[in-house]
């Protein structure tokens, strides 16, 4: 039988488990508020955990009823989640809340469990038809393990992308059509007026003419990233895509240096046509981002739980932590002439995959692409 302060420290584990993957998801899709509240919580229960152990010797033990109203607490707490969480020890795996019952059909051990839980380096496993990102607390030769759904992950980071594209696309038709109706009555006024003012009329139009074809083509960038087909998925040899894309890199921009590190072949489940073109979305943003005087890329290929890593590495400045989040929005970019949808499209890509695109780290700038592996 574990003790009453055995359960208590468990159930303390468990919650700052839960809490540390609730900021993690937090801090992904940018909820900075619910982010706060969870290193709060964190806060909360590492500090309650330190006063509890720090007590002097001649403090009295709680009584038996504080110690299990606390643990029937911290238990409805738990069973409550709506992640799944597991206890893994040794070779076997049980569940530990209501979730985690749905998921496996048990109410105690996990048979057969799956393999992954006992990898400590995996990161992500398949069960029930679903792909599961596992976090993992270790707690001595145990582990509290919470599964979290990327499908729905996927399904969040889409529909906020798509309000996101809505807010964007507002936005950027109104600030073109504003001055396209303001030139507009300008021309009229100056066709109505008498005198020197008719002289204006060709730059008016000129300018209107500007403006209007500019407008036409955000369109056209919109309707391209929104019409995005399906990928016709099928064995790719990455090292020969990549290679193909070096000789383009080496036309298109002669005086960057472009390093290529594939130390074993790899092939990806992909559609040939729109990993390339992601992966020259960022060899784009690395060449332009990179040292104006020596710009030097780097892309290495390696494998990662089934999947494929594509890194595009720069040796620019790097990326201002503040912006970290919205380089991947449709439209937004900090360059003079670019569209701002290359990222935000390498990312669609790759999600349609089944994989996705992160920025790795900040300084240098890294982007990893990951596909899925044939």
């Amino acid at each position: 039988m574990v003790s009453s302060a055995g359960r208590s420290a468990i159930a303390t584990a468990l919650s700052l488990a839960i809490a540390g993957a609730g900021a993690g998801l937090a801090w992904a899709h940018g909820l900075w508020l619910a982010m706060a509240g969870a290193v709060l919580a964190i806060a909360w229960l590492t500090l309650r955990s330190l006063l509890a152990t720090g007590r002097p010797a001649m403090a009295a033990p709680p009584t038996a009823s504080e110690a299990d109203r606390q643990a029937l607490v911290h238990g409805a707490l738990l069973d409550a989640s709506p992640t799944p969480l597991l206890l893994v020890d040794g070779g076997g795996a049980r569940v530990l809340n209501r979730a985690a019952r749905r998921l496996f059909d048990t109410d105690d051990r996990i048979l057969p469990p799956p393999p992954p839980l006992f990898d400590r380096e995996a990161t992500h496993l398949r069960h029930a038809g679903r792909s599961w990102r596992a976090d993992r607390v270790e707690l001595g030769a145990r582990s509290v393990v919470a599964l979290v759904d990327i499908e729905s992950e996927e399904r969040t980071a889409e529909a906020r992308a798509g309000a996101e594209m809505i807010q964007v696309l507002g936005h950027e038709l109104l600030n073109g059509l504003v001055p396209i109706v303001s030139l507009a009555e300008c021309g009229l006024a100056a066709i109505e007026a008498k005198g020197d003012e008719r002289h204006l009329l060709p730059e008016i139009l000129t300018t209107l003419a500007r403006h209007a074809e500019g407008l036409q083509r955000f369109a056209e960038t919109y309707r391209s990233l929104a019409r995005l087909p399906p990928p016709v998925k099928q064995p790719v040899r990455l090292n020969e895509l990549i290679e193909d894309l070096a000789r383009l890199f080496a036309s298109r921009w002669p005086d960057a240096v472009l390093t290529i590190a594939i130390p074993v072949p790899r092939t990806g489940m992909v559609d040939r046509d729109q990993l390339a073109q992601a992966i020259w979305a960022l060899l784009q943003n690395a060449v332009e981002a990179a040292d104006a005087d020596r710009a030097a890329v780097t892309v290495s290929v390696s494998g990662q739980d089934g999947l494929v890593a594509i890194d595009v590495t720069d040796n620019g400045r790097g990326i201002p932590p503040d912006q970290a989040t919205a380089i991947f929005r449709p439209f937004a970019t900090t360059k003079t002439h670019g569209t701002g949808i290359g990222l935000s499209l390498a990312r669609r890509i790759a999600q349609a995959h089944g994989g996705s695109l992160d920025l790795l780290a900040l300084t240098p700038a890294t982007f990893r692409l990951r596909v899925p592996g044939a």
